[in-house]
């Protein structure tokens, strides 16, 4: 029967029928139709149509356990090999326990309910149902606080040249032990991908620092640093014609930090600028208690984070990440050819400098 309604013009729900030798693409493209399968349908045909065109400098936002649980190697790792990530923020913890794999200190697939009286009585560390001993906790900070006392990092610095440094040392462990790449941090380090934290207090990493200053050591993070570098790859992106977009994974502070960048643009500095073009949330937070984690992109659209006309190529998935993004990267990595690397870290200082004389030649030093 023929409709008048433009609503009914739209695809019919006609899915494929699963086979088992089916492709994640086809799997994803033919069956995930309706409610957040359709999301995470449209986040990976974004993600990999839209947001993979050489003109787009993409950041990604790591919050909650996700390394421990191993999706560092098994998912970032494989995006940033295929020049699909170009900078990143996380939290310290992701990339605390993302160093475990790099010393070889094993991970145990565990269970959400056992005993955690016995647990701790036997030495094992619970991450929902994950295990591991506590020995993996004391070796990793041993390595930690070695590390720091190297010359290079006497001094105050951005995360992201520390990161950088970290990825060196964690780089030549991995060498040692010939277990290849198993971090985070060393194949940022070796492609030039930046990586930020916007509180460095809030994990072991930052316990260590703080700990060691105490015996002398002179290593401090300088928050401006990050700021400022973040804008800029960001400023810059949008300045040279090109565009910017975000995949975010949970919430909290390095949600926030990842699209300030928008704000600090327009509103603090007063420079010209309408939002990020594309944004990817994969979350299981809620909207209407305020909490930045369940923000929508129309919120973010009132805050100037997200360009207004660009809404349709922004989604959120309300899906566990742990079940989204080895789809996600599963589906970009066969449906789309590797791009080059940035190397955005190399062009951190050109990137302030354009930064900062935009800034001052905006009238960036009036308070009025």
């Amino acid at each position: 029967m023929a409709s008048r309604s433009a609503f009914l013009k739209r695809p019919r729900i006609d899915p494929t029928p699963i086979t088992g030798g089916m492709s994640v693409q086809e799997l994803v493209d033919g069956t995930f139709l309706a409610y957040n399968g359709a999301r995470l349908r449209e986040a990976c045909q974004v993600f990999t149509r839209k947001m993979l065109d050489k003109d787009v400098t993409i950041g990604l936002s790591l919050t909650g356990a996700l390394t421990p649980a191993g999706l560092g190697i098994a998912a970032v790792i494989p995006l940033l090999e295929a020049g699909f990530i170009d900078w990143i923020v996380s939290t310290g913890a992701n990339l605390y326990h993302d160093t475990h794999y790099a010393l070889d200190l094993p991970m145990h697939m565990g269970q959400h309910d056992a005993d955690d009286v016995a647990l701790r009585q036997e030495g094992v560390v619970r991450i929902y149902d994950i295990f591991f001993d506590f020995e993996v906790l004391l070796k990793t900070d041993g390595f930690f606080k070695r590390m720091i006392t190297a010359p290079e990092f006497q001094r105050p610095m951005g995360t992201a040249e520390f990161h950088y440094l970290a990825g060196g040392y964690v780089k030549e462990r991995e060498k040692a032990l010939g277990i290849g790449r198993r971090s985070i941090l060393s194949t940022a380090h070796d492609l030039g991908v930046p990586i930020y934290t916007s509180s460095p207090g809030d994990s072991s990493i930052g316990l260590n620092v703080a700990a060691m200053s105490l015996l002398g050591n002179q290593l401090t993070f300088d928050p401006s640093i990050d700021v400022n570098e973040t804008t800029a790859i960001v400023y810059e992106a949008k300045q040279k014609g090109g565009r910017s977009g975000v995949v975010i994974l949970g919430g909290g502070s390095p949600k926030n930090f990842i699209l300030q960048t928008e704000p600090q643009i327009q509103e603090v500095m007063g420079l010209q600028e309408k939002g990020h073009d594309f944004f990817i949330q994969m979350t299981d937070a809620r909207p209407d208690t305020g909490g930045l984690s369940g923000a929508t992109p129309g919120e973010a659209v009132s805050w100037g984070k997200v360009d207004p006309d660009k809404l349709p190529d922004t989604i959120v998935c309300y899906v566990d990440a742990t079940v989204a993004l080895p789809l996600l990267a599963a589906y970009a990595l066969s449906a789309h050819a590797p791009r080059r690397p940035k190397r955005l870290y190399d062009r951190r200082e050109e990137m302030v400098t354009a930064l900062s004389r935009a800034f001052i030649e905006a009238g960036g030093l009036r308070t009025d």
